[in-house]
């Protein structure tokens, strides 16, 4: 049998191919797996450790949430923890805000509550909104997160105080979206946990560059030393992201990954809102100080272009009855697809999301998504992300 040789675009395109092949398996072993690799050194509850529990402030700003802030609030204040605060900043509430919180005030001793005056403009409300929370604390330690998020346990405040350590300035904890029927509540759920594989996993490998706000601590010695938000209060966002950005470094970082740590709120109502939050991502991404901007940008591209290059491989090798090359590109796109499924599967499982049926198609589609945010980040006026 003759072996028909190679033609150069077949053998350009398999060797395009094993480089990708070999970028790809960086990130997934090297960063995605980063969160699975840290739970499988846990040991025990958040409960049942012995590490020293600091008091702590819990700062929430909160905006016409009602009946929503009331359950979730509940939950944080009824949290197992000896010492803490919950300090809850009102921006203006039009619906039944200030009652729920007048009416709470008096079964917990331990919930504060403030507002943002009215006169307070072109800065945002946000970082306003936090500023002052931090201001009114009593505590060292930060506790940041949102009106609408929930703690899955009553260990959560336990589980990121465990990482409270002397050399420790910020704890990044996980966030993701109750369980719901649907295909955009599976596509949400699976790009946030994608997410956090990112800046999470960085984060576990020494590198991080983001914190989100929903789920995250950190002292108030570094936000007083940074001069809290100044560099950016214009902006609508940044006040986790981009602070976290300008602080965090490989020595004061660390990531609560425990169960008990996770956070969850409900899916947006709307899918107008979800992509108004992640063209905000794109917003505040092109500040980022260091390489993340771009090694997130050349792992998104690097992956459209394994599969494009891999599918259009398998095409010319087919109609051209080079079976070597067939082979060698099924056989690539075969192992990075098990080896990503595998990182996937069990990076969902420890973080208790049911996602595995999805993770071949968000795989394949998600640079078709980071494409699409990107278009409509470029067709907004620069003044859309400002405070006016």
């Amino acid at each position: 049998m003759t072996v028909v040789p190679l033609s150069p675009v077949l053998l350009t395109l398999i060797i395009a191919c094993c480089t990708l092949f070999l970028i790809q398996l960086a990130f997934v072993l090297g960063i995605y797996n980063r969160i699975h690799q840290a739970c499988k050194k846990l040991s025990g509850s958040p409960a049942d450790s012995n590490t020293p529990l600091p008091p702590l402030s819990v700062i929430i700003v909160t905006k016409d949430t009602g009946k929503v802030l009331e359950e979730n609030l509940s939950a944080i204040l009824e949290q197992d923890y000896p010492q803490f605060e919950v300090i809850v900043v009102n921006d203006q509430s039009a619906g039944e805000d200030e009652n729920i919180l007048k009416r709470m005030e008096g079964k917990y001793h331990h919930l504060y509550r403030t507002f943002i005056p009215q006169t307070a403009r072109y800065i945002s409300r946000k970082k306003l909104g936090i500023a002052m929370g931090i201001k009114a604390s009593r505590y060292e330690w930060i506790v940041v997160t949102e009106p609408y998020c929930r703690p899955v346990s009553p260990n959560w405040l336990r589980s990121l105080a465990s990482h409270f350590t002397p050399e420790t300035d910020i704890v990044l904890g996980y966030s993701n979206y109750f369980p719901a029927k649907g295909c955009f509540a599976r596509r949400l759920i699976a790009d946030t946990l994608f997410h956090s594989m990112r800046y999470l996993g960085m984060a576990l490998a020494g590198k991080p560059y983001m914190g989100i706000g929903r789920n995250l601590a950190y002292r108030k010695r570094i936000y007083e030393n940074h001069k809290g938000f100044s560099d950016q209060l214009v902006l609508q966002r940044g006040e986790d992201d981009l602070f976290i950005n300008s602080v965090a470094n490989s020595y004061n970082t660390q990531v609560a990954v425990h169960p008990d740590s996770i956070v969850r709120m409900p899916i947006p109502p709307y899918k107008r809102i979800w992509f108004e939050e992640k063209i905000g991502e794109h917003v505040t991404g092109h500040l980022y100080h260091g390489w993340a901007r771009f090694s997130n940008a050349f792992e998104t591209w690097t992956c459209a272009l394994f599969h494009l290059i891999t599918l259009a491989g398998l095409i010319l090798s087919i109609i051209s009855f080079q079976w070597i090359a067939t082979g060698v590109f099924f056989l690539l796109g075969l192992i990075r697809f098990i080896i990503q499924m595998i990182v996937f599967r069990n990076t969902a499982k420890d973080m208790q999301e049911k996602l595995c049926c999805v993770f071949p198609v968000f795989d394949l589609f998600r640079p078709l998504l980071s494409l699409q945010l990107k278009l409509l980040y470029f067709m907004r006026a620069k003044s859309d992300f400002l405070r006016k």
